[in-house]
């Protein structure tokens, strides 16, 4: 008998993908909905990273393998690989799937890299999706170590009797992930690496401790050989970063080249060039010394906040390169925090504090912003109007903490309690974080980044966050936001509508963003919350563009996914002038909907004050910060001061393009001035 909580969640994901794709699309459109959820899903638990959608099939001929890909991931540095291949269902039951079938997966996975090795890509179509990913395979081919197969299935694998044969010099490693090992997947149920250094790594590792004076954490500070970090990253990959807020940057930066170098030409200097890794665990097991020295015998759910790099650099040094890493050693620094309720506090601190090699984003840190608290608060308490007087009003439910629906779902019970939760909480008014990042960069009008993908547009919509400052997240934000999710649903059932073929996302990304940028943002976006649906004119309206968006995408040259991510494709699509009834117009608001952030008209008031008593500075902005010790913008350090305080707040952002975070730079470097003339002024009086 199967479990109760796996049929649910079986049956959870079967809707989830139905939501995406839309109730009439064919099996291969759910499949690749299935397969985009399932990489979201990976992503966020970090066993999986960067994925894109990419359908390939191809059956056998001659000598030539029959192949399948669903999606496919290649690192920075040419040196991993994962492919993916999909097999759904789509019962919403967790039926079986046996060894046969299973081998025969990851047979069309090995017969598609094979092909793409012998450069059998120059004989697929070059508009396809896949053609752009086999031909950087092709091109990478020599630098390539390690490729991972993926298998994804709503079924379950019975059997995980998967060795892989090398492919000439190639590691090939088998992964599965069926609809068990998805389910498992849930938040607080992480599956933690724990290492036993004393008998799985040659013996304990000699360290120094301390405890902080509030005995909230303990310190232990290490040396680790470098074919032990080596052997740790081969083992547990991208799963040691669960919690290092940047992923592995390859060997594109600065940095790492300059890691490779040293792990090369002089790989006993690597201690004294290097920052070494800070690491956290959630246990550890220590035999004492004297004066500070114990043995590290084992760790619990050991993560590397800092110093993904280091890690990675070292581990493809000895495979791809085949370097000799015996004297290449690497300081660690170890936490280990006496409260674990205190790690998502903390570590994200400890990250952000102790990186000193490459930039990190305030978007590695906004999935749990106070931002996406409010937004999460507001959805609970919030009630959407009911459509008629018949029904009750419902709760729009923003998923910031993946898997909280089903949670919450399940936590309400069963019979009159499930069923009510179910009525006040509609599967289809549950939205996540990339899907509100869709929502508000197609009314933005920025099509070209939804189009990247959902896990690679809400990095982008956490930066421009990060730019501008959060929205103030009012109720009136909240309604705003629901008339977004709104357009965007009833767009994708448009689409679905019209029984065209592919590219749904894209075409429905471009429309919305058509009409958003025509109406000048001047949709009644309040009135759509009110009547939980948008007007027919307005539907009439966006019908039409989203074919016009279909007919313009399918119609370009080369791949249509890539294409479609390139500004210039928008702003080509923006200018058309698609002929519409006069209807769906005579709704527009007077203005523009227009949503505050928290701090701005504080921001544009200090401004103001400042920005007189400097109408005439010519000084440059680079002398400012040498006498304010403030920083600006490297690549502006030689404009004059004047050549901003003569603009006001609103013509600063139109002409000089800067968002609020650079604003906020220059309001403070100028305020610093300020003070510090205005002290020298009172000591010459004195």
């Amino acid at each position: 008998m199967l479990n109760p909580r796996l049929t649910q969640f079986a049956a959870n994901l079967h809707q989830e993908v139905l939501q995406r794709s839309g109730d009439n699309a064919v099996l291969q459109l759910r499949e690749e909905a299935f397969t985009e959820y399932v990489l979201e899903l990976l992503s966020e638990y970090n066993e999986a990273d960067g994925a894109d959608i990419c359908y390939y099939e191809a059956r056998s001929v001659g000598r030539v393998p029959a192949a399948k890909l669903n999606a496919c991931s290649l690192s920075g540095d040419g040196a991993t690989l994962d492919l993916f291949i999909s097999l759904y269902r789509g019962t919403g039951e967790p039926e079986e799937v046996g060894l046969p079938e299973t081998r025969r997966q990851f047979q069309l996975l090995r017969g598609f890299l094979r092909r793409v090795l012998d450069g059998f890509h120059t004989k697929m179509e070059e508009a396809g999706d896949a053609f752009l990913v086999a031909q950087k395979i092709h091109e990478a081919k020599e630098s390539l170590t390690t490729v991972r197969v993926f298998f994804l299935t709503d079924g379950i694998v019975r059997s995980l009797d998967l060795e892989q044969e090398p492919l000439g010099e190639l590691e090939i490693r088998p992964v599965v992930w069926d609809i068990d090992k998805l389910s498992r997947l849930r938040p607080g149920h992480r599956e933690v690496i724990a290492l036993d250094f004393e008998n799985d790594y040659n013996g304990p590792i000699p360290c120094l401790q301390t405890r902080d004076a509030t005995g909230e954490y303990r310190t232990f500070l290490a040396f680790f050989p470098g074919p032990l970090l080596a052997q740790i990253y081969g083992q547990h990959g991208q799963r040691l970063l669960e919690r290092n807020v940047r992923a592995f940057l390859q060997a594109k930066g600065k940095v790492n080249k300059g890691l490779q170098k040293t792990l090369k030409d002089e790989p006993h200097r690597f201690l004294a060039y290097n920052n070494g890794l800070c690491c956290t665990a959630a246990e550890v097991v220590i035999e004492g010394g004297r004066d500070g020295h114990a043995l590290l015998k084992s760790v619990k759910d050991f993560q590397v906040v800092n110093g993904g790099q280091t890690t990675a650099s070292i581990y493809h040094a000895l495979k791809k390169e085949k370097l000799n890493i015996s004297n290449v050693v690497v300081q660690v620094k170890l936490t280990v925090l006496s409260d674990p309720s205190l790690i998502p506090q903390i570590v994200p601190l400890i990250s952000r504090y102790a990186n000193s090699q490459n930039k990190i984003n305030g978007a590695d840190f906004s999935a749990n912003g106070i931002f996406h608290q409010q937004l999460e608060e507001l959805s609970r308490t919030v009630w959407a109007p009911a459509t008629s007087g018949l029904e009750r009003g419902t709760h729009w439910y923003y998923e910031r903490a993946r898997g909280s629906y089903a949670d919450d779902k399940s936590n309400a019970g069963k019979g009159v309690t499930g069923r009510a939760w179910l009525e006040n909480h509609p599967q289809e008014q549950k939205f996540t974080k990339t899907e509100l990042a869709k929502f508000e960069h197609a009314w933005c009008g920025m099509p070209h980044l939804v189009c990247q993908g959902a896990e690679k547009n809400f990095v982008k919509f956490a930066e421009h966050m990060e730019e501008d400052g959060d929205p103030l997240v009012d109720l009136n934000y909240f309604k705003l936001l629901v008339g977004k999710a709104i357009l965007w649903r009833t767009a994708e059932k448009l689409f679905d509508a019209l029984d065209l073929e592919g590219y749904r996302a894209n075409s429905v990304a471009y429309a919305v963003a058509w009409i958003a940028e025509k109406s000048g943002r001047r949709l009644d976006l309040l009135g759509i919350w009110e009547k939980q649906r948008i007007s027919i004119p307005l539907s009439d309206a966006l019908k039409i563009v989203c074919k016009v968006a279909w007919d313009f995408l399918t119609s370009r040259e080369g791949n249509v996914g890539e294409v479609s991510k390139r500004v210039e494709c928008w702003q080509e699509f923006r200018g058309l002038n698609i002929e519409l009834p006069d209807l769906w117009q005579q709704e527009l608001l007077d203005n523009p909907v227009e949503l505050p952030h928290s701090d701005e008209d504080a921001l544009r008031e200090k401004w103001e004050s400042l920005r007189s008593n400097y109408s005439d500075d010519i000084r440059t902005m680079g002398q400012l910060e040498i006498i304010t010790g403030k920083n600006w913008i490297p690549a502006k350090r030689r404009d004059k001061v004047q050549d901003y305080t003569c603009l006001t707040f609103d013509e600063i952002r139109s002409s000089h393009g800067l968002r609020l975070r650079k604003i906020r730079m220059l309001v403070e470097i100028i305020a610093a001035a300020a003070e510090i003339e205005s002290s020298k002024w009172a000591e010459k009086s004195n």
